[in-house]
């Protein structure tokens, strides 16, 4: 199944192209119509790679950033839809395009095999939920980024920053419910929800940056405002960390039970 990976991937990225040009355009239609094509091309690429492992396609990087690859496009389009960003479809397929080629040149073992602590039932929605929240907060800093570097109406930069905290909410909203998932899972699988293992140590680090953006009200100075954007964006540093990061320390290597790969 993975050796035709690249011709779904081929037609999904050019669907989110041509999709984020008409978007871009102002055709509206055109722009929501061909994001959702290449939408549905990936996804039925993810949903016959579920059937043919016989597995949720989850336990590896490879397969997470498959499922990112998904969400990044999907979570573009809520936001174009629900704010009107116009580049957002744009950026949110290069992204995309880019984690769709380094499983293209880099692809890990796809096989069958899933340890015992990997088939519990909590283990799909957890992982899902996770990786949506991380898109949706992508998004976040998409917008984050071209409010401190693109020059825009001062109202306009307002707006944008007050959408950006919107979708922080809700994306950390997700974060929490998938983290409430782990340590269900957690319980089933280890016999505890929480042991501070390296990886839950750092999405709790994330989880708490995320809040303390939320808290904070940025008053109408424009320091305050970039001091804002700027957290957020280490928000979403500390979020790689948590997601890969975390699989080059070596405590982690060595003491972690999130090391699938052993």
């Amino acid at each position: 199944m993975w050796n035709n990976y690249i011709y779904f991937s081929i037609i999904a990225i050019v669907c989110w192209s041509v999709g984020a040009f008409f978007a871009w355009k102002g055709q509206r239609k055109w722009g929501l119509g061909l994001t959702s094509l290449g939408l549905l091309v990936f996804f039925s690429f993810i949903v016959m790679m579920w059937v043919t492992l016989e597995r949720p396609p989850l336990r590896t990087m490879g397969e997470t950033r498959l499922w990112y690859a998904f969400f990044l496009p999907l979570c573009g389009t809520l936001v174009y839809l629900r704010w009107g960003y116009r580049w957002i479809l744009a950026l949110a397929t290069i992204i995309a395009a880019v984690f769709v080629c380094i499983n293209l040149f880099k692809p890990e073992i796809h096989d069958k095999t899933l340890m015992p602590a990997l088939q519990s039932p909590w283990f799909a929605p957890h992982v899902i939920v996770y990786i949506f929240a991380y898109a949706l907060l992508g998004a976040a800093t998409l917008m984050a980024i071209y409010n401190l570097l693109i020059r825009q109406k001062e109202q306009q930069k307002a707006q944008m920053l007050s959408d950006t905290a919107d979708l922080v909410r809700i994306g950390w909203g997700f974060l929490t419910i998938g983290m409430l998932f782990g340590a269900l899972w957690a319980k089933e699988a280890w016999g505890h929800y929480w042991s501070w293992d390296p990886k839950e140590t750092w999405a709790a680090v994330t989880w708490l940056a995320y809040l303390v953006y939320i808290h904070h009200r940025p008053s109408e100075s424009q320091k305050n405002k970039v001091l804002s954007l700027s957290w957020l964006i280490l928000c979403f540093v500390l979020l790689q960390m948590c997601w890969w990061g975390i699989n080059l320390l070596p405590s982690a290597q060595a003491t972690s039970v999130h090391t699938y790969t052993s």
